[in-house]
């Protein structure tokens, strides 16, 4: 009987898939061993162009090899030692590679920390982030994985691009909108954030500043930052708060008398719904937010004042919060803009959502030492929010806004020849 002498037919499927898992175990190697060889080759070209060739005798030449060393470079959030050619120039002087300078120059490192600081992932757990717990790529020491390295350069990084935001120049933004609006960090330590929507409907981190409390001088010394970097108070702009007394005062003190504040109509509701029984507070909010979507203002104060004469003596005190502050509640209303532009400049949600970043990314901070590395932290945070922000969704009618703003300044501009006139009378 004859045996059948050909080979049976490989099984490409399970080939393929040994293939893979032997790569997949090894990656992570796999990728330095071919970055650390590309760079290898291109530090000998360096030192080719630099030296000649090896062994090659020529008088041309502007430097000489001075054999090899072991440097530095960032990989996958740490540092790696990797083996580098020396060369000196003819006066003895060590000549750098341009190779090498441009892997050292690129701050892996630093971004590597920013960026996982940003996504809540803690210092202690850096190395486990950037590195396979079960990877082959060695651990040596120094190589910047510790707790404390990764603190280092988060800190060098985010004063950095703290310096730089908070000195940028503002005199390009066509700003129509700012909120302001007050985050604590601890009892005695408070920021107040400001964000400036423009006539695109694109919003922009303007600054922050640290405070005991959300006071009139500390929120002046906010805007006297803003100014000093190019906001001009001539112009006459939209100012959306919180509702704290001490914000409308510096707004006013700064930017005239007659600037438009609305006061946040979701805090005003909810202050309002709060200290009423759980049996009113479903009527009491449709009629606040009948009111709020009422195209005349007059009819919107009057339909306030009467549900505030309704709780006179149900609740009293309640009546005095409702009627607190009641033109500044309506003054979107009052410029006469459309209900959906008027839903999304009647609110500090905005820069509430930024907030809400802020917090998340502050979550991991157990404790603040003081109010430089709460700024630090928190103008990072501000910056990482406004990767995330979406056009306004009423941004087509920001022209009107735009418009019913120069119509509010003209009304109330005084013409230098009736103040002349004024004052001789």
């Amino acid at each position: 009987m004859k045996r059948n002498t050909i080979p049976s037919r490989p099984d490409a499927k399970a080939m393929v898939t040994a293939a893979w898992e032997a790569v997949g175990a090894s990656f992570e190697h796999f990728c330095l061993t071919a970055g650390v060889a590309t760079l290898s080759r291109m530090m000998e070209e360096d030192a080719t162009v630099l030296c000649g060739r090896r062994h090659e005798r020529s008088d041309a030449r502007a430097a000489y090899r001075w054999g090899r060393t072991k440097g530095k470079i960032g990989f996958h959030g740490g540092r790696i030692a990797v083996k580098r050619p020396r060369v000196r120039a003819r006066s003895g002087a060590e000549v750098a590679l341009p190779a090498w300078e441009t892997a050292l120059a690129e701050d892996w490192l630093g971004q590597w920390a920013m960026n996982l600081m940003l996504i809540n992932v803690s210092a202690r757990k850096f190395g486990r982030a950037v590195r396979l717990p079960g990877g082959d790529v060695p651990a040596m020491k120094g190589d910047g994985r510790s707790k404390s390295a990764v603190s280092r350069r988060f800190v060098a990084l985010s004063a950095e691009q703290l310096a730089e935001w908070v000195a940028s120049d503002l005199s390009g933004l066509d700003l129509v909108a700012i909120q302001i609006d007050g985050i604590h960090i601890k009892e005695d330590l408070l920021l107040v954030a400001a964000l400036g929507i423009d006539m695109e409907g694109t919003k922009h981190p303007l600054g922050v500043i640290e405070g005991a409390t959300e006071n009139a001088a500390t929120v002046q010394a906010l805007l006297d930052n803003l100014i000093g970097r190019g906001l001009d108070p001539s112009v006459c702009r939209l100012f959306i708060v919180d509702g704290a007394k001490a914000l409308s005062k510096a707004i006013r003190r700064t930017f005239g008398g007659h600037t438009p504040i609305q006061r946040c109509q979701v805090d005003k509701a909810r202050n309002i719904t709060e200290r009423l029984p759980k049996a009113m507070q479903a009527s009491v909010r449709r009629t606040l937010r009948q009111a709020w979507e009422l195209d005349d203002a007059d009819k919107a104060e009057n339909l306030i004042r009467n549900l505030a004469r309704r709780l006179d003596l149900d609740a009293p005190g309640v009546r005095d919060s409702i009627l607190e502050g009641l033109g500044e509640i309506l003054t979107v209303n009052r410029l006469g803009l459309p209900a959906e532009l008027r839903r999304s400049l009647a609110c500090t949600n905005i820069i509430e959502n930024m907030n809400g970043t802020v917090r998340r990314v502050c979550a991991n901070v157990k404790h603040w030492r003081d109010a430089a590395m709460a700024l630090r932290w928190t103008g990072a945070a501000m910056l990482e929010a406004a990767k995330g922000f979406r056009r306004l969704k009423a941004h087509r009618q920001l022209p009107i806004l735009k418009a019913a703003l120069a119509a509010h300044a003209a009304r109330h501009t005084v013409r230098p020849d009736l103040e002349q006139a004024s004052v001789v009378a």
